[in-house]
């Protein structure tokens, strides 16, 4: 028998199983069956269908023409396709219609459902949610994208607006995510109209997730955004509790950093941590002397490492509008000139102080100077009748200087912002406390568009981008999911870091990014002879994947390959 007689198949496993463990915990297979019945005429079920682009997401993002050659090197039971062969049906074409199928369902019940079923088999805490939204740039022109009715289900409109990418040449989608404080667990996503402020979200954000908790007294908490009569007023006319920023631009800000001038609060010491820059940053609390216009609580927050990075801040930008005020001193005052009038200068000024946010610290003065010049009035050597012209030159003169008095009055107020909340109960402390809580939201939304690469998008009817956008919620829950039981069972087990990094370095906080790729080597091999099965390896395991397995609850028989 030669060694062509021989034949080594190997499939690839990766983190499928795993992925699979909590998508049948989440019961995602028979709510999508039941939410995308399969049409008679398919070959495969769109629901199948769904679940596979799903698993791809969750475990390897990538375009949905690589779909096939992704399906092909791995085991099609873990995909819950029938045969090997299946994988050639998965073409773009019929991905597509099964995202428009998607789009066409109820997926507010279907997210509902899902969700639902997270917080019971996860004991997933809903006292406490966190909102937040983001911009998701679309490059290319989406004219159909405007916004109208698709088969009788509404749309977003993919358009421009405030883009938090710092892209304003880019059309946009609002992406609107709230999450637990319980490991930072998606609970909640909604799509909105590129241009829609935030400010016009939360109402309706709140609501669903009352219905979510089955009760309204759980916190709010959301950003500067939050921070209207309406949204405030609707809140607190329901019995829930908020907690948010207080923006710089209501009164109440302005009236305190005023009256901090002539007064000293009682700043309360409230913790310590390390700052980024290295150095201590201490935080203290105060009550403000009165609440805000609508009667609600406000407090306000020191921190020392703001306070230093306000004065740093404040210098540099003082220190780039001096210097550009110098260099727009010396081109009025050059020959070659091209601003000539007192107004044009102005102008130019205010836009360096507009643009530094220095215009409250600088004072700027603006003069003219005219030089008489006299020129023969014809060619010639001048003589006793020669006749002469004068000509008039107006040079611009600015002139500025540093408000120091403002400079210092603002210093006084370094560090400080206020929190507004209707919350009674909870102490200085505790407030700072859960408004922390917010960056892990913010890394969230990093993990949305870098680990699940959800720009640049491919898809461009936007039926099917707001299908897709749905299996991105759902596998960014089954992410949050994985690291929130990892992390769990590590602090019930006293097990402060896992040695997962490269060159078995320490992970304090394991991310399901890294957790999926210490699977993504497992593979089975099958030996084959003329074509007839002789020997199946199944895969085995290094340390970190069975340490793994144990902290999520899964033993090694999860990828045994069944009958």
């Amino acid at each position: 028998m030669t060694s062509s007689d021989h034949q080594l198949n190997s499939q690839i496993l990766g983190s499928l199983p795993v992925v699979n463990s909590f998508l049948d915990r989440l019961g995602v297979n028979r709510l999508l069956d039941d939410a995308v019945p399969a049409d008679p005429r398919s070959h495969l079920p769109p629901a199948l269908v769904l679940g596979v682009v799903l698993r791809s997401v969750i475990e390897e993002r990538m375009p949905l023409y690589a779909l096939r050659e992704w399906v092909a090197e791995r085991d099609p039971t873990l995909l819950g396709l029938p045969d090997p062969d299946a994988a050639a049906l998965l073409n773009d074409d019929r991905v597509g219609r099964a995202l428009e199928r998607l789009f066409d369902a109820d997926r507010a019940k279907l997210q509902t459902a899902i969700v639902v079923q997270a917080i019971r088999k996860f004991n997933i805490d809903c006292s406490e949610f966190h909102n937040d939204s983001t911009s998701l740039t679309f490059a290319g022109n989406y004219r159909a994208a405007d916004g109208g009715m698709r088969r009788g289900q509404p749309t977003a409109k993919i358009t421009f607006g405030h883009n938090k990418d710092h892209r304003s040449d880019l059309k946009q989608l609002l992406w609107i995510l709230t999450v637990s404080a319980d490991g930072a667990v998606p609970v909640h996503y909604s799509v909105d109209d590129g241009n829609t402020a935030d400010t016009e979200t939360h109402i309706d954000t709140w609501n669903l997730l009352q219905q979510l908790a089955g009760r309204p007294d759980f916190l709010y908490v959301a950003d500067s955004k939050l921070c209207t009569h309406d949204n405030m007023a609707h809140i607190n006319r329901e019995h829930g509790r908020f907690l948010t920023i207080l923006p710089r631009t209501r009164s109440e800000d302005a009236t305190f950093r005023e009256w901090i001038q002539t007064h000293t609060p009682e700043w309360q010491m409230i913790r310590q941590d390390v700052g980024r820059d290295g150095q201590p940053d201490a935080y203290f609390m105060v009550e403000a002397p009165w609440p805000s216009g609508e009667g609600f609580r406000v407090a306000w927050v020191l921190s020392s490492a703001k306070a230093r990075h306000d004065a740093d801040s404040r210098q540099s930008r003082i220190a780039q509008a001096s210097g550009r005020l110098d260099a727009l001193r010396e081109r009025l005052l050059s020959p070659k000139a091209r601003i000539r009038t007192r107004e044009g200068a102005d102008d130019v000024a205010r836009a360096i102080l507009r643009e530094t946010d220095t215009a409250d610290w600088f004072t700027v003065r603006l003069g003219e100077n005219t030089e008489h010049r006299y020129r023969q009035t014809v060619r010639g050597r001048p003589g006793a009748s020669t006749t002469y012209r004068r000509d008039d030159h107006t040079r611009i003169l600015l002139t500025w200087e540093v408000r120091e008095d403002r400079v210092a009055n603002d210093a006084k107020a370094d560090g400080m912002f206020p929190l507004i909340t209707n919350c009674r109960d909870l102490a200085l402390g505790e407030l700072l406390e859960r408004y922390k809580y917010q960056p892990f939201l913010e890394h969230r939304h990093q993990q949305f568009k870098s680990g699940l690469h959800v720009t640049p998008m491919w898809l461009k009817n936007v039926d099917r981008i707001e299908g897709f956008l749905f299996l991105d919620f759902i596998a960014l829950l089954v992410r949050s999911l994985i690291e929130h039981e990892i992390r769990g069972r590590m602090n019930d087990h006293d097990i402060t870091t896992l040695p997962i990094y490269p060159e078995h370095r320490d992970c304090p906080a394991p991310t399901a990014e890294r957790i999926l790729t210490i699977f993504a080597p497992i593979q089975r091999h099958h030996l084959l002879t003329n074509g007839r099965l002789v020997q199946t390896f199944e895969p085995e395991f290094n340390s970190n994947q069975r340490r793994l397995l144990r902290l999520l609850d899964l033993s090694p028989s999860v990828y045994r390959a069944t009958a």
